[in-house]
């Protein structure tokens, strides 16, 4: 069952992005109050009130109770908005309810018993696929959460939506048998892919170290071949014209 509390709110008597801007510059966060074929209800409240329902994963399960201008409504929150960079809240939608209208919202997964799990003992990983499930269903049948036992689940089993134990006029909006999780194999890594062998690491030494010494030996040659043409034009130039003959 769905837990049921009051939230203080006050009550706005104008819409439109200018007065929830005013809200917010009051330091409150703008909300609205809709459906039960009713008119929409402007509200506003603490963001520290908002910021810690929100952090209750049965947030979107639970059953608010308002009051505003006197009158009492039963209301469950659809949707917050929140700034992109601060991801403080800036705005609230809150659906109006009553004893039979149905709701669409996700039901946390709380998985059971994972050290009476034969797979998980011998170091399978438990690899969640869903951790919540959209159902759809009157306010008061909603469950705070549904429960998966993973009790002699080996390597390589499934857990399907068809095996979870469902309340009474409780369904998931999802027409197929779709898996909620499994037991994967372990991924081992071999000696070879963790360590290097002995002459791979050797070689890119070894060439390192013949790089230099086959520089340092090339150098003294180039500069020598370099040197005998310069000497050689040198001295071909010194000698002087033979003296002509009288």
């Amino acid at each position: 069952m769905p837990k049921t509390s009051s939230l203080q709110v006050t009550g706005r008597d104008r819409a439109g992005k200018g007065a929830a801007r005013a809200t917010r510059r009051d330091g409150l966060v703008p909300a609205v109050i809709y459906g039960g074929n009713q008119d929409a209800t402007l509200i506003a409240l603490e963001p520290k009130t908002l910021v810690a329902l929100m952090h209750d994963p049965a947030f979107k399960t639970n059953i608010f109770e308002v009051e505003v201008g006197g009158k009492k409504q039963r209301t469950m929150a659809m949707d917050v908005q929140l700034h992109p960079v601060s991801d403080q809240p800036i705005h609230a939608d809150f659906r109006r309810i009553e004893k039979d209208t149905l709701v669409r919202v996700p039901i946390p997964v709380r998985f059971h018993n994972e050290g009476a799990s034969p797979g998980i003992k011998v170091g399978g990983v438990l690899n969640i696929v869903r951790h919540d499930v959209e159902v759809r269903a009157r306010p008061d049948d909603l469950p705070d959460h549904i429960d998966v036992d993973l009790t002699g689940m080996k390597i390589g089993d499934s857990v399907h939506i068809s095996a979870v134990k469902l309340p009474d006029g409780v369904k998931p909006t999802i027409a197929r048998d779709f898996t909620i999780c499994t037991i994967a194999a372990p991924t081992v890594m071999t000696a070879e892919e963790e360590t290097p062998t002995a002459g791979a690491a050797a070689t890119p030494a070894a060439g390192a170290a013949a790089a230099p010494a086959a520089g340092a030996a090339a150098a003294p040659a180039a500069g020598a071949k370099a040197a005998a043409p310069a000497a050689g034009a040198k001295g071909a130039a010194a000698p002087a014209a033979p003296a002509k003959k009288k």
